[in-house]
């Protein structure tokens, strides 16, 4: 990766933090705590990684994105906008009556969206689905599935788990979203899940561990699962919640509220001036 993308691309993961605080903000609800941790990963996934084209979204050959963490949807909003797969201003609709932005990804209602998510656990089955129709059909699109590490907690996920390896889904990747919090408080006491990279090895999964707010990191380690075979590949990515707003970094009581006035105005401020540095060093 040259130094334009990597410029591009943490250009591009601060303005999806920014919307993302926006929707929650105008909607008053949300969960912004999550949507902050995951966005250098839905950034690079698809202004990186994923084949995709705003002005053909159901194209059969496209690469599909399950977010499987569906209450972080204000983050894949903001990254689709600035995609163009929509204006950025309906994003002033998130959670409105008037629009189709729904808490949860919405694939009937939204552009851009592969999979409608939410329960969480399930988003992952979904994707595996779709992965093992790709190979069944002999196509070579890629499929990527985003859970958090509260939602590892889920069953059905190790199920899933079993069937991706079962069926050698070489065609699909899952990004664990490891920021270490979850609704109740920390994943360590609610119901510890490490260690993941030994679990999902002894489920015969290919392992890699990344920094989740690394562009680079996380850009090559996709590259390199696309070149992996036989099984299928997880990416753990180590975030923080809240990243990149001071007063909501690692905390849990951030998980799924909207700040108040005074509250967006301070986070607002603190994206703002990381924006206004990036758009600088651009020029």
């Amino acid at each position: 990766m040259d130094a334009k993308e990597l410029h591009s691309l943490t250009l591009t993961a601060a303005k999806v933090r920014s919307l993302a605080l926006d929707a929650v903000f105008a909607a008053s609800s949300g969960h912004i705590g999550g949507s902050l941790s995951v966005a250098d990963i839905l950034t690079v996934l698809y202004f990186h990684t994923m084949k995709v084209d705003p002005a053909d979204p159901t194209a059969p050959g496209r690469d599909r994105l399950v977010l499987s963490k569906g209450h972080t949807s204000p983050a894949l909003y903001a990254a689709l906008a600035l995609k163009g797969f929509f204006p950025q201003e309906e994003l002033k609709l998130f959670r409105s009556i008037q629009g189709h932005f729904s808490g949860h990804p919405d694939m009937v209602h939204v552009k851009g969206v592969d999979m409608s998510t939410g329960s969480l656990g399930q988003g992952i089955s979904a994707a595996v689905g779709m992965a093992l129709a790709g190979k069944l059909d002999k196509k070579d699109y890629r499929v990527y599935a985003v859970l958090g590490d509260g939602e590892i907690e889920e069953g059905q996920v190790w199920e899933a788990a079993m069937a991706a390896a079962k069926y050698h889904l070489d065609n699909f990747c899952a990004i664990v979203d490891v920021n270490g919090l979850q609704i109740d408080g920390a994943t360590a006491d609610v119901m510890p899940s490490e260690p993941l990279d030994k679990k999902f090895e002894s489920f015969n999964w290919h392992v890699l561990k990344v920094d989740g707010h690394d562009i680079e990191a996380i850009a090559a380690a996709l590259d390199k699962a696309a070149t992996l075979k036989d099984k299928p590949t997880v990416i753990l990515a180590k975030t923080v919640k809240g990243k990149g707003v001071s007063f909501m970094e690692n905390d849990a009581g951030w998980h799924g509220k909207a700040p108040n006035a005074e509250q967006y105005e301070k986070a607002r401020a603190e994206l703002a001036a990381v924006l206004e540095k990036l758009e600088k060093e651009g020029k």
